[in-house]
């Protein structure tokens, strides 16, 4: 969500320059078979932009070149960013630029650039930014049409034929007949992206209190959904960030109510339709404010994070069905998402055999067929029910109770409903693979797989599982191996693809999950990549005049871009904060620990009035605000202790261990021949060394 101090001025001034179109969101379809036209994105290995390769528009990707040819020619440019997995896209594809008559006016009056937003999440964020300030909303496809130098003069999202065709003709007569009129409106809208990214520094380290965090909540509760979990709305979407950051809340300040909330809203997104209950993994949203009816695609970075979301969870509400939550989770993401080498694709389509959903959803028939006499029982846990249908009478597989009681009301023993389950999911996965696929989208992301290092590292702490910490291993060897030269990071990998530069959410997410990775393995490598990566940020991405960083290392694009809030991604300026907010920690680097509480104080006004978007920020304010401890583990056993204390549910700690003598500060002159010892610290001041972890905790309790 953005928040602009222009909004209302711009739209009052020239809501009546353009119509304006309601947009929506959700999947595309598979690359084209025709090949009457063939454009510059042929030579794209982004799965986005190859389904447009055979358009008869004239798409080119983005370029500076592009923009240079529109400057030379004194042509609009026309950028239409989208993604592989979004349907609307798909849809306006089909019915308008696959239009001859429709291309003919791009073509002739416009420079058409085509971009995956996936791959430039910075010309998306400055584009959308624009659609924001003109219109108040935004979404997918993103259509905007630009002077030759960048500045945004139109915004929309979906059009029909004839909209879009209406609006290119105004579109390109005003600009021929009333330059001035375009360009002055241009700049109001440039200036107007401009101060969006503008972040005053604030250095009132005297903000960083309990208060200013527990008036940032109490405000968020009045639009909590306290019987359906999640904000109040007539659609859901699942923000890991915000039930991560209100988890630890609850348990350090004691808050029932957030405690309760987090569990419904956590209980019901795996009860519901947005859970694939047959094949595992979360779809992207719901469209409901029950959660039952999903936007069929499933995006990497949502399920990454559930993963670490629910695997949280379980520690604190010991709940059986978040374990199989995230089993289930894993099994997906190796089945459909695993590139052979280790890393992992970014987004399954909704869309298959010329439908949205049409390879998950049933119909009664089918599941009859499928599952013979075991239907009945089937349907009732389901909820296949005529009160229920979807579309085309199809069903939506949902739940509305936890298995203990759905086994208690049908009296069924617990190995009986084991076998059931199994049966089910067999059968059903079986016919379910016999359908046509939805297409992938197998770009593998640097900071979507960071994201999904976290999730396996988090889930191997509390499941013990051996296997998911090599997961999470093999996904860091991948990135090092394919998406790293000399020291810099690519933003996308693909076999043969143009490799972008890495933008500040590869850097400061990787640099994450390697301190993840290093305070559960104990290997330094992990520890020495993390500072390398977070130096290279540093260096590449550092804005002196905000006090934060930019969101790329270039000035291309129109504006310089701050990315601050959070959503269904961390921002990549709070994910950079706690990173210095961890090695301050491990090295006593008061310049990374004052650097970090300087970018936290400049975002407590925002944080104050709408924690729901900078809940991240939060989870450092409560980091800060709060109690931090560093408890270090020291001694031959130090991997058996640190993998017990892994698996408590201990919010505002850092866990770290070595098992030789070691010079760093939290290690240094503790290691010893004759045992493993535990330090509990506070601001460098520790207690007496412990051997136990049960000694830790009552430490922890009274410190």
């Amino acid at each position: 969500m953005y928040f602009m101090t222009r909004s209302m001025c711009l739209r009052l001034s020239f809501c009546n320059l353009f119509f304006m179109i309601l947009f929506s969101c959700s999947d595309i379809k598979g690359q084209k078979s025709g090949h009457k036209y063939t454009n510059d994105l042929i030579n794209e290995t982004s799965p986005y932009l190859l389904q447009h390769a055979h358009n008869p528009v004239n798409w080119r990707p983005w370029s500076p070149s592009a923009l240079e040819e529109a400057k030379k020619e004194d042509k609009l440019v026309l950028v239409s960013v989208g993604y592989s997995s979004c349907h609307w896209c798909h849809v306006m594809e089909e019915e308008t630029f696959e239009d001859v008559e429709v291309a003919k006016l791009m073509n002739e009056n416009f420079i058409n650039i085509k971009v995956d937003r996936e791959e430039r999440p910075d010309v998306d964020h400055v584009y959308m930014t624009a659609l924001q300030l003109i219109k108040g909303s935004g979404g997918w496809p993103l259509n905007i049409i630009a002077l030759p130098n960048g500045k945004p003069i139109y915004g929309g999202t979906y059009h029909t034929k004839e909209q879009w065709s209406k609006v290119l003709s105004q579109v390109s007569k005003l600009y021929k007949d009333d330059p001035k009129k375009a360009n002055d409106y241009a700049d109001m809208v440039a200036q107007g992206i401009q101060e969006v990214n503008i972040i005053q520094p604030v250095s009132d380290l005297g903000r960083l209190t309990p208060e200013a965090l527990k008036t940032s909540v109490e405000k968020w509760k009045d639009n909590w959904d306290l019987k359906w979990g999640g904000n109040q709305g007539s659609e859901k979407f699942m923000i890991p960030v915000n039930l991560d950051f209100l988890l630890d809340y609850a348990v350090l300040t004691e808050d029932e109510e957030a405690r309760d909330f987090v569990k419904t809203t956590l209980d019901r997104m795996a009860w519901g339709g947005v859970y694939d209950h047959i094949a595992g993994g979360f779809y992207r949203y719901s469209t409901d404010a029950q959660w039952k009816v999903p936007h069929f695609e499933k995006m990497l970075y949502d399920n990454a994070q559930l993963l670490s979301l629910y695997s949280k969870a379980y520690k604190v509400y010991k709940e059986p069905m978040y374990k199989k939550v995230v089993e289930g989770t894993i099994a997906f993401l190796d089945r459909e998402m695993k590139h052979p080498d280790g890393g992992y694709y970014a987004a399954i389509d909704a869309d298959s055999d010329g439908g949205e959903g049409k390879f998950y959803v049933w119909k009664e028939e089918e599941l009859r067929s499928v599952l013979g006499s075991d239907f009945d029982i089937f349907a009732k846990y389901y909820n296949i029910d005529r009160s229920n249908i979807w579309e085309n009478d199809s069903y939506i597989l949902f739940r509305t109770s936890g298995d203990e009681a759905f086994i208690k009301e049908n009296d069924i023993s617990q190995e009986e409903w084991a076998e059931y389950q199994a049966q089910w999911h067999r059968k059903i996965l079986k016919a379910r693979d016999k359908r046509t696929r939805p297409n992938t989208d197998d770009k593998i992301i640097t900071s979507w797989n960071a994201l999904l290092i976290n999730g396996f590292v988090d889930a191997y702490n509390v499941f013990k599982e051996a296997a998911y910490l090599e997961k999470a291993e093999e996904v860091f060897r991948f990135i090092e191996k394919n998406s790293l030269d000399k020291d810099q990071l690519v933003h996308t990998y693909k076999t043969d693809s143009k490799k972008s530069d890495g933008f500040l959410e590869d850097y400061s997410f990787l640099t994450s999950a390697s301190l993840k990775l290093y305070s559960t393995t104990m290997s330094n490598s992990y520890l020495d990549f993390a500072k390398k990566m977070n130096k290279m940020a540093q260096y590449k991405f550092s804005d002196e005049n905000s006090g934060m960083y930019s969101f790329n290392s270039t000035d291309e694009l129109i504006a310089k871009i701050i990315k601050t809030d959070d959503g269904v991604l961390p921002s990549p300026n709070s994910v950079m904060a706690e990173n210095l907010f961890l090695l301050g920690h491990i090295d006593y680097d008061k310049a990374a620990m004052l650097k970090s509480r300087s970018m936290l104080s400049s975002m407590i006004s925002v944080l104050e009035e709408n924690a729901y978007n900078y809940s991240k920020w939060n989870s450092l304010l409560l980091k800060t605000a709060y109690p931090f401890y560093e408890i270090a583990v020291v001694g031959n056993d130090a991997g058996q202790l640190l993998a017990e204390l892994q698996y408590h549910n201990l919010p505002n700690t850092l866990i770290v261990g070595s098992n030789k003598d070691s010079g760093m500060p939290l290690f240094k002159g503790r290691y010893s021949d004759d045992g493993t010892y535990i330090y509990v610290c506070q601001d460098h001041t520790c207690k007496l060394p412990v051997s136990t972890v049960e000694e830790v905790l009552e430490q922890l309790e009274n410190f």
